[in-house]
């Protein structure tokens, strides 16, 4: 085996790794968070979480993706950890789908035409000129990404064929027999097969390089099959590595994937040896073909999976043993925050929903904070104004923690659609901050007024008090219409807006007219302009997030379209709610005396 084919087989490896890795990150990205959403839904039944487990690890092609998001979402808190057992028992079987495609590498010659078209080496350039066409042609992003996994999984079979090429000479050199010969020692092949998934990061990928070995003829069943069992062990390390610095659960699930794993490696060897040494297996010293790997590798997964399914409750005791519980506060989990894992980032779409979740609880902070300060302008409770100034100094946080974690996202891989939401919801968050900003400054005016002692004339607080329930119900409809992505409720905030303008020119008039008339004071006037200055910007921000609630949840060119007709009046569903708010928000009668 000369340099030229070393590099050979290296490149080999390269078009292999590249092709399952971009296959594996455009699924990601067609599935749209739908499937770590699947897995957190579906899987509250242990066997329907195995099923759901098997399924996403087969379209996906990764059991060590799918560990890794079970992890994360262990870790985030939307995934049980008696769920996690059944998810990641399945991942191992939905693993060996891949082993099968490659082994159609064995197939000869004199095999039909039809299914020698299923072969690696032809159906890469079946898939890598249709892939490359849809990128080329398609202006769709959703086609291109379709094309750009066929291409994918055209670099995956070319990479297979080459290396297959590169190793088909080695069963005439007597060195390679001989090393070969020596992993047949069970002990040694295990930690060859785990160390290979180790430095490759992928069981699949592993099992791939195996498979092509197989071509050659000289890897025996004796060789292969301790090789395999360290394979499914070595898959385990990139989830206990992602589960540093997780929560209590979340390494606990990593360590449910690493004792699945290692209980059924020693109950499948300890069984095939034993029964070798009674029976003298006649097979163990042929030659394993690709196929035979897909075979040997399925029934392992199969077969551990029925054989541990009924344990899966003493393998989770043994994790939540080697993971034990923390004394109570030492515990240092961030649970306002959870939700906002790195391990989310490799599924930017995903991710962003999470954000969304966060930002919903950063909303109605925002929320209480205005609505406590509101309450004690007229009423000074100093308990409600330490709360306020607590729920702003929380709002700021959630604004810091959201925006590092948004940018992190940003430099993934996003489609344009997933690009517009992150970018709203930066916008979003720094409203909702403004308005708890705004509720601060609130909290500081009615201090004001208790400390001099002064307080409003009747009529000025009947007008605030119109005011205050606008402003309420926008911030209300507001969080409603984003929590629910409802179009309908956010389209009804833009011409409450306008009334809440209405209202604050219409109360700054009337108090001209009251100092003009001696019935108020300059002082008084102060306050009272800084109370309604702050209502207004309220409802501006707002219109803001409700603008780009509508942005996310519509084509950008409907968006605009809205918002022209708004400000050109042909709009009629916006005069009809304006026309309503105005009616519900109508200042009362002014006094004649």
């Amino acid at each position: 085996m000369d340099f030229f084919t070393i590099l050979t087989f290296l490149g080999g490896i390269a078009l292999f790794l590249f092709g399952m890795d971009t296959m594996g990150k455009y699924l990601e990205k067609l599935s749209g968070g739908k499937l770590e959403k699947v897995l957190a839904k579906l899987t509250s039944k242990r066997i329907t979480a195995v099923i759901f487990g098997a399924l996403v690890t087969a379209i996906l092609q990764s059991s060590t993706t799918t560990s890794v998001m079970v992890v994360g979402l262990v870790n985030s808190g939307i995934m049980k950890l008696s769920q996690a057992v059944g998810v990641l028992m399945g991942a191992n079987i939905g693993t060996t789908i891949t082993a099968w495609i490659l082994s159609l590498a064995g197939l000869g010659d004199e095999a039909p035409f039809v299914l020698q078209l299923f072969k690696p080496a032809a159906l890469a350039g079946i898939l890598g000129i249709i892939g490359i066409l849809m990128r080329m042609i398609s202006k769709k992003e959703k086609r291109r990404d379709i094309g750009t996994i066929l291409l994918g999984f055209s670099l995956l079979m070319f990479g297979m064929t080459t290396m297959a090429n590169a190793v088909a000479p080695l069963a005439e050199l007597p060195e390679v027999q001989e090393l070969l010969l020596k992993f047949s020692n069970p002990i040694l092949g295990v930690l060859v097969g785990l160390l290979i998934t180790v430095l490759v990061q992928s069981s699949a990928t592993s099992i791939g390089i195996l498979q092509a070995f197989c071509v050659s003829g000289a890897v025996t069943y004796a060789v292969a099959i301790p090789i395999i069992m360290g394979q499914n062990i070595g898959t385990c390390f990139k989830a206990l590595i992602s589960a540093i610095g997780a929560s209590k659960n979340a390494k606990r699930a990593s360590f449910v994937h690493l004792y699945f794993n290692m209980i059924g490696t020693v109950l499948f060897l300890a069984l095939f040896y034993i029964s070798h040494a009674i029976f003298r297996f006649e097979f163990v010293n042929e030659a394993a073909g690709a196929d035979n790997i897909a075979f040997i590798h399925s029934m392992f997964n199969i077969g551990t999976t029925l054989v541990l399914f009924p344990f899966a409750g003493i393998i989770e005791k043994l994790a939540t043993l080697t993971v034990p519980e923390v004394k109570k506060g030492d515990d240092s989990e961030n649970k306002e925050f959870k939700l906002l894992d790195v391990r989310f980032l490799d599924t930017p779409t995903f991710a962003i929903e999470q954000c969304k979740a966060v930002t919903l609880n950063m909303a109605n902070i925002a929320k209480a904070a205005l609505f406590t300060a509101v309450d004690i302008v007229a009423n000074y409770d100093r308990d409600k104004a330490e709360r306020v100034a607590q729920l702003e100094e929380e709002a700021d946080v959630y604004e810091d923690e959201l925006g590092n974690y948004l940018v992190k996202v940003t430099n993934k891989r996003l489609s344009k659609k997933d690009s517009n939401a992150v970018t709203k919801i930066l916008h979003c968050i720094s409203d909702f901050e403004r308005i708890s900003d705004h509720a601060l400054n609130i909290k500081e005016a009615a201090e004001e007024m208790n400390k001099k002692g002064i307080k409003f004339s009747g009529e000025a607080q009947k007008e605030l008090d119109v005011l205050i329930r606008a402003v309420e119900n926008i911030v209300s409809e507001t969080v409603e219409a984003f929590a629910t992505e409802d179009l309908s409720v956010a389209r009804k905030v833009e011409p409450l807006e306008q009334v809440i303008d209405d209202l604050t020119q219409q109360i700054k008039g009337r108090h001209i007219d009251r100092l003009v008339k001696g019935k108020c004071t300059i002082e008084l006037g102060f306050v009272l302009t800084d109370l309604i200055t702050n209502y207004e910007r309220i409802s501006d921000h707002c219109s803001n997030i409700a603008i780009a609630v509508i942005q996310m949840n519509q084509d950008v060119e409907g968006a605009h379209e809205y918002l022209d007709k708004i400000r050109t009046g042909a709009d009629r569903d916006y005069s009809k709610e304006y026309m309503a708010d105005e009616e519900t928000y109508a200042l009362p009668v002014v006094s004649e005396e």
